[in-house]
């Protein structure tokens, strides 16, 4: 059975895309830890990371990059931290999240935002790719 991320990728459900590529996709949490919170999925369905063949966790690696430099660029934050659990989906992800403090990192607090605040931040990380 497909995964909601694989939903995502097949246009099934919707989401906040930030960046896409042919074999990745970036897109807003839409329960983050805080504004800019995005994942980095590989469009090709694998469960865990280290799982992932060589080229789709070295392409996956170089595409978060890419998408952190954007998010730093965008959401004023001290750093951008990654973190990958992958208890919650089934499917390889990458979470990006705009930090200020550890609490950040946390998976504990979430911000709230409209649909409008996730439609202008996901351009304006697209805007700063």
């Amino acid at each position: 059975m497909a995964t909601i991320f694989t939903k995502i990728i097949n246009g099934e459900i919707p989401c906040y895309k930030v960046a896409e590529t042919d074999d990745f996709l970036a897109f807003l949490d839409i329960n983050p830890n805080a504004k800019g919170h995005t994942l980095c999925i590989p469009k090709k369905e694998v469960d865990k990371l280290f799982d992932a063949d060589e080229n789709t966790y070295n392409g996956l690696m170089q595409f978060s990059r890419k998408v952190a430099i954007a998010i730093e660029k965008a959401i004023p934050c001290k750093r951008v931290g990654m973190t990958v659990i992958g208890l919650e989906v089934p499917h390889a992800h990458v979470h990006l999240i705009p930090l200020n403090s550890m609490e950040d990192a946390r998976f504990l607090m979430k911000k709230t935002l409209t649909k409008e605040e996730f439609v202008a931040t996901a351009k304006a990380i697209n805007n700063s790719l």
